[in-house]
């Protein structure tokens, strides 16, 4: 098998840009969902969490029948872009409140399952060779599309909050209409063994998956709260009088959107460095800058925002690299089931973190909130070390 057609890795990109938009579609329009319905501050936490729920449920439907091994990944990348289009648009058509909004948001996330793992199974049936860089552009992707409704938003009034939830949906769909007639399944398909719940053991007997998949939690307890609050860390900013105006949705997608960097930049140095360096070095960064955020409301302006891009690129950095340590920790025999169970457990505290987030808001000042977030990365690191060590003895 020669190279793989030019036209393969940015179509797979490109649609897994478009399809991953719908992910924090919600959080982007909140604000006008909120003086629309007169929801309050909690909805934000329970929007979100109401996403990465459906992921988890989805994640865990799919393995369980198989689905990614019964039908071709590019149909269910595409039926679950239609699908998930279609819900998302119904925030627009049908909600009414919060509670619909929570299960259209839920339904959304549930064929996220379809989207986001399927795009990596039809990376790996093209790239035998290359598949590491492969899967980073495809996590940077994933960022991008997850920043992507905010870039949508911050046009302001010439795009209302229904044009935005259009926008999005039209462009999910155009995503999965693409990957199916560009990307053909690819040669290095394979089928993967049945769903083993048993693999849960091995996250907790297995010396370096435990080490790798509890790095792996550490890092996702403060990512998905970190970009469910950026919007809030900016509006906060403005709160204390140091600046007239920012055009938050703007700067909430340049801040998100950066972590592509981190994911490609990261991917470079895993070559040299090794991916258990560089994952640990971009955890503790962004761990610092948990640390340090309170310090950083009252900083002028200007350098408030390279800050939050500073954090930006190093709490999406590490996502590439804690993949490609999972996978290769995981007994071969079970490596799909494993990476599914610790992908579940991840999005799950993503779940706790931004709950806990949620609600220590009513009791203390917004600019001591995120110091709670650096619980997950010194976690992280601590769990990290046998596998720096094992590093540093091959270097």
């Amino acid at each position: 098998m020669g190279k793989p057609p030019r036209r393969i890795l940015p179509a797979i990109i490109f649609s897994q840009f478009t399809a991953t938009s719908l992910w924090f579609a919600g959080n982007a329009v909140l604000p006008d969902l909120q003086r629309l319905w007169q929801l309050s501050a909690d909805a934000l936490g329970y929007m979100t969490s109401s996403v990465q729920i459906g992921f988890i449920s989805g994640t865990l439907v799919f393995a369980v029948m198989a689905i990614s091994d019964r039908f071709s990944p590019r149909r269910i990348f595409l039926a679950c872009s239609l699908a998930g289009a279609l819900c998302n648009a119904s925030v627009y058509l049908l909600a009414d409140g919060l509670g619909s909004l929570m299960l259209f948001r839920f339904l959304t996330g549930f064929f996220l399952a379809g989207i986001y793992p399927i795009g990596m199974k039809i990376a790996a049936g093209w790239y035998q060779q290359g598949l590491g860089r492969a899967l980073g552009y495809l996590v940077g992707a994933l960022v991008l599309g997850t920043a992507f409704p905010h870039l949508l938003a911050s046009i302001g009034k010439s795009l209302p909050w229904t044009g935005v939830v259009v926008s999005v949906s039209a462009i999910a769909a155009f995503g999965g209409l693409l990957m199916y007639a560009l990307v053909p399944d690819g040669p290095y398909l394979r089928h993967g063994a049945k769903f083993d719940p048993g693999a849960l053991r091995l996250i907790f007997q297995s010396r370096k998956l435990r080490s790798s998949a509890f790095g792996y939690f550490g890092h996702m307890w403060e990512l998905y709260a970190f970009w469910a609050f950026v919007p809030v860390i900016l509006a906060s900013h403005v709160g204390t009088g140091m600046v007239v105006s920012i055009n938050i949705p703007l700067w909430a997608f340049i801040i998100i959107g950066v972590g592509s960097i981190g994911c490609a930049a990261g991917g470079l140095l895993a070559v040299r460095f090794g991916s258990a360096r560089i994952a640990s070095a971009q955890l503790a960064l962004s761990g610092i800058c948990c640390l340090i955020s309170p310090l950083l409301f009252a900083a002028p302006t200007a350098a408030f925002l390279v800050f939050l891009v500073i954090w930006g690129i190093t709490v999406a950095g590490d996502s590439p690299q804690f993949s490609a340590l999972n996978a290769l920790n995981a007994p071969e025999s079970l490596v799909g089931s494993a990476l599914t169970i610790v992908n579940c457990i991840g999005f799950s505290i993503t779940v706790v973190s931004i709950q806990l987030l949620s609600y220590v808001a009513h009791f203390i000042d917004t600019r001591w909130l995120f110091v709670l977030l650096a619980l997950g990365p010194i976690a992280g690191l601590s769990a990290m070390r046998p596998l720096l060590a094992e590093e540093a003895r091959r270097a």
